[in-house]
């Protein structure tokens, strides 16, 4: 190898500290992934130009002091090489990331020095010995990573060659259930069954700050009356049909402020920021949701649009409107007059503390779903609240409605334990009084204990007893169910 390469090996680390000293931070000067919705964000960093100024002393840099860790590298790199650079305020803004327009203008003041001392021959003989010695020394381990870098680059060029999309991420979610009953419930579910749901959700962002998502969906089975109490929480078809399950777009309108505009799929707890239940989830029976989101809003999920708007970091409202199908479907009718139009509104309150709590408006042209009720509006108020002390928690909810031919009142109140013998896991019951609706004569009342195990971060296992009553009158119209759920994640 000619002198001159070794010259140049021995003042590259002189480069690679200018180059480090310009980011002011550690080795990794990459900014930090922006979280989004669904976990799909990208950080974009745009600099004005800037005209970087030679530092001949680390004490013209005036936001630099003594006690900074990395003064002793920049004190060197000024007087030992002489290629350190400010900005042209004398600041050396050491805390920011590193762009690439400073990168170069870092390393090319480095260059700049290392010709000079090569040309000037400048180099300490010892130091040359040293780099010849550890070259020789570590010529098998160099060779090796030569040739991992090559493989890494082979495989990151097939990748990006054979990737399904650059803007798109695929995710996966299967759910199983095994139900068993224990009690029959009239001359129905005497039998064991199971139930089984299937989504594929493609996530794309365009801009790193928005979301657009298409969920497809296959069902088949639902258990425990889904009639009169709600049946499971995952799974609802009649056939393993691949349907779209929901299509929207979200966007942010400044810092506080996102927009959602919906094709199909979303109505009333998918406008808002959280159902505050922590049973909500976990619980195996559909009646784990508050359902009252689902009854008071029911509007068969059309087209719609939504708002969030931020109040600081704890308060947060959000508003939703959707046109039930067929309207919203037909052009003749139009989305503002398609039938079982919905409206909600919620503040929801999330400081991150022990109290959660939400109030929740919901106005529907669809009451005929209560018992009861005739053809015209429903209004559903409510309130949610949850206690969260840690390890063990306390939440409930409470809705009223009235409508045409009468009113409702419906809740659900449980306790719950986290981390009970394995870290993720939730031991959990809760019931309460659900909507009365077409068919019934009384509020349907339901009971669920269940525990929520994560034997990985792709599965999670959650068995559950379930006991409900339907109140519809006449013998048997209570059941007790076994149940175990399995939820695949991927």
């Amino acid at each position: 190898m000619s002198k001159l390469l070794w010259k140049a090996l021995l003042v590259a680390p002189a480069a690679l500290g200018a180059v480090v000293a310009v980011s002011g931070a550690t080795l990794a000067a990459e900014s930090a992934p922006v979280n989004t919705v669904d976990s799909l964000q990208a950080a974009t960093l745009k600099s004005a130009p800037v005209q970087l100024a030679q530092v001949t002393s680390v004490a013209e840099l005036t936001d630099v002091k003594p006690s900074d860790w990395a003064f002793q590298s920049l004190q060197s790199l000024v007087q030992n090489y002489g290629c350190l650079q400010g900005y042209p305020d004398r600041t050396f803004r050491g805390d920011r990331s590193l762009t690439r327009y400073e990168f170069a203008a870092g390393l090319n003041s480095c260059l700049d020095v290392m010709a000079v001392l090569i040309s000037q021959s400048a180099i300490n003989p010892d130091d040359l010995a040293a780099i010849r010695r550890l070259q020789e020394e570590f010529q098998a381990e160099l060779a090796t990573l030569r040739g991992r870098v090559d493989s890494l680059e082979a495989k990151t060029a097939t990748l990006e060659a054979q990737q399904f999309s650059t803007t798109t991420k695929l995710a996966g979610q299967v759910d199983m259930n095994l139900v068993v009953p224990f009690d029959k419930l009239g001359s129905t579910e005497t039998s064991t069954s199971v139930a089984s749901r299937a989504r594929l959700n493609f996530n794309t962002s365009l801009t790193g700050s928005d979301l657009l998502k298409i969920r497809l969906q296959g069902s088949v089975g639902n258990a425990i009356s889904p009639e009169d109490l709600g049946g499971l929480a995952y799974a609802s078809g009649t056939d393993t049909s691949i349907s779209l399950n929901q299509l929207f777009y979200k966007f942010p309108v400044g810092k506080t402020i996102s927009v959602t505009l919906s094709g199909v799929g979303l109505s009333g707890n998918d406008w808002v920021t959280s159902t505050i239940l922590p049973y909500d989830g976990p619980g195996v029976a559909d009646a784990s949701g508050a359902q009252f989101y689902d009854v008071g809003g029911s509007t068969g999920a059309g087209a719609g649009a939504g708002v969030n708007i931020g109040f600081g970091k704890a308060l947060t409202l959000d508003l939703g409107y959707t046109a039930g199908y067929p309207g919203a479907a037909n052009p003749a009718v139009g989305i503002f007059s398609a039938a079982n139009q919905s409206y909600i509104a919620q503040l929801t309150y999330l400081p991150g503390g022990v109290f959660s709590g939400a109030l929740t408006y919901l106005h529907s042209d669809n009451s005929a779903v209560f018992a009861g009720g005739a053809a015209g509006a429903a209004n559903t108020y409510a309130g949610s609240v949850s206690f969260d002390f840690g390890k063990f928690f306390v939440a409930g909810h409470g809705a009223y409605s009235d409508f045409s031919g009468g009113n409702d009142f419906s809740w659900t109140a449980g306790v719950g334990l986290k981390d009970l013998m394995l870290e993720g896991s939730q031991l959990g019951i809760y019931g309460g009084q659900l909507p009365q609706t077409v068919g019934e004569t009384a509020n349907p009342f339901l009971v669920e204990g269940y525990y929520q195990i994560p034997f990985s971060k792709y599965l999670t296992i959650t068995p559950a007893v379930i006991y409900g009553d339907t109140k519809t009158g006449g013998s048997d119209t209570s059941g007790v169910w076994g149940a175990v759920k399995a939820s695949f994640n991927f």
